[in-house]
């Protein structure tokens, strides 16, 4: 081969590598979105305004927690070589609470499910309605 040809072989190669450079990109794409989908497969969809309510709920909550408290917090303190204290690690310790206080508000949004087993089974309605009628 030569010069020319080299040139233009290398070009054209460079060209293909571009190409399915792209194709790689919408497959990743491809790919990231389904996987994605797999993941929100099993999760319960609910509509944009229960997120809404569930965003408001947390905000009232974390707002509403009391940050001010020093008895909500462990701290370590630390000396430097001059003699001036500081603050090393603080540490949430009432964490609980705040927890607490989020579960709360998001619970007022929502109605807790009875349990599958607790309700009766289509053969334990026919056998009541059967029993009623006779």
């Amino acid at each position: 081969m030569n010069e020319i040809d080299l040139t233009t072989k290398i070009e054209g190669l460079k060209k293909a590598i571009a190409e399915h450079k792209d194709f790689a990109g919408n497959y990743e794409s491809d790919l990231a979105k389904c996987e994605q989908q797999l993941k929100d497969l099993g999760k319960i969809a609910l509509p944009p305004i229960v997120f809404d309510d569930i965003y408001e709920a947390i905000d009232n909550a974390v707002c509403q927690y009391d940050f001010s408290d020093s008895d909500n917090y462990n701290i370590e303190y630390g000396i430097e070589y001059d003699g001036k204290v500081y603050a090393e690690n603080i540490e949430l310790s009432h964490n609980n609470d705040l927890v607490e206080a989020i579960v709360e508000k998001v619970a007022k949004i929502f109605t807790e499910m009875d349990c599958p087993e607790d309700e009766p089974t289509a053969n334990e309605i026919a056998q009541k309605a059967d029993e009623a009628c006779n």
